[in-house]
């Protein structure tokens, strides 16, 4: 196993490091979930490779099936592409999802089979609200599947920028390659030399986080009091919002098992889309813009993820400060109501 602490300020970069490093021609492909984080797609578009979507099940908790993998692949390899990675975002942004023990196994099992290289990105590992699906890392699933893994190429991303310590504010960031050969690695580590050192305050942020206050230290008990109150806070609004959401006519919302992020359907109405196509807008973009006119709440189209055809979501944090969080709830509900009449 190599291990590898890149001189990146946040896993961002690490992801298109990895990936600019993969695609050598046009028809490389990368297998990434549908809803999507846009820097995939992004960095996939600007090294010139190919995008092999896969697809999230929404009415299964936005799970993921082998069977969908299979799709996938096989469509891309009868395209001519050459796929060579299988990228992961667990806990899901923008849907907050998180695979079960079992499924990550399948998962890994599919990659062997396929000869691909698993980019598990996880940086929401800390960032779990429910007991029944709690985070197992992939190498962790990797290495307890036992010899016959031993030679799994892995690569891990992590980042200080979520969970308790960073909260989408701090950057810093780094990735560990598990069986990666030692000449890719060097060329990793002369695409990352392109690069200058990260911040102070990110290297001393991801120090916390990797070696974080131990029993006995003098910080220990402010630290864990800290995180505690941050990381109950961010589990009770996300509980508050999806609430508020499942209430809004025509709206369904998964409950929010990890990440930041809450990703509701929203059902429009032919009013509603044919306005949105007047405007030279996809109807949940229309909705968004609206909702941040009216109220000055920013949430994202789900377009801007990519979505099923037919579909349409908008992404909501649940970052706001909690005493404000029912002031939200309740400007959503009065402008969705105001929306939905408008175009009835």
């Amino acid at each position: 196993m190599n291990s590898m602490e890149e001189k990146i300020y946040r896993a961002s970069p690490a992801v298109q490091l990895v990936l600019n490093t993969l695609i050598s021609h046009s028809k490389v492909g990368i297998m990434i979930p549908i809803p999507q984080y846009p820097l995939y797609t992004a960095s996939i578009a600007l090294f010139n490779g190919t995008v092999v979507p896969y697809y999230l099940d929404e009415s299964k908790g936005w799970g993921l099936s082998t069977e969908e993998l299979e799709r996938s692949i096989q469509k891309a390899r009868s395209e001519g592409v050459e796929v060579r990675a299988l990228c992961l975002i667990n806990p899901g942004n923008p849907t907050g999802q998180c695979l079960a023990w079992d499924n990550m196994k399948e998962i890994v099992a599919f990659c062997k089979q396929e000869r691909l290289v698993l980019l598990a990105d996880e940086v929401y590992q800390t960032n779990i609200y429910t007991a029944e699906r709690p985070f197992h890392s992939f190498k962790k699933v990797v290495k307890s599947l036992g010899s016959e893994y031993d030679n799994f190429e892995l690569i891990s991303f992590h980042s200080i920028s979520k969970g308790m310590v960073g909260e989408c504010g701090r950057r810093g960031g780094y990735f560990e390659c598990t069986n990666i050969d030692s000449k890719v690695l060097e060329q990793f580590y002369k695409i990352a030399s392109i690069s200058l050192c990260p911040p102070v305050q990110g290297q001393l942020l991801v120090g916390l986080m990797t070696n974080p206050p131990q029993p006995g230290d003098a910080s220990y008990d402010l630290y864990q009091q800290e995180t505690t109150s941050i990381f109950e806070s961010l589990k009770r609004r996300a509980e508050q919002l999806a609430i508020a959401l499942n209430k809004l006519e025509g709206v369904s919302c998964n409950a929010a098992e990890g990440a930041m992020y809450l990703f509701p359907t929203i059902t429009l109405s032919a009013g509603a889309v044919a306005a949105a196509k007047a405007a030279g807008k996809q109807p949940d973009e229309l909705y968004c813009l609206d909702l941040l006119n009216e109220t000055g709440v920013c949430v994202v189209p789900g377009s801007g993820f990519l979505q099923k055809e037919g579909t349409w979501h908008f992404r909501s944090t649940f970052l706001a400060p909690e005493e404000q969080m029912e002031e939200f709830a309740q400007s959503l509900s009065r402008f969705h109501a105001k929306f939905i009449n408008k175009y009835r």
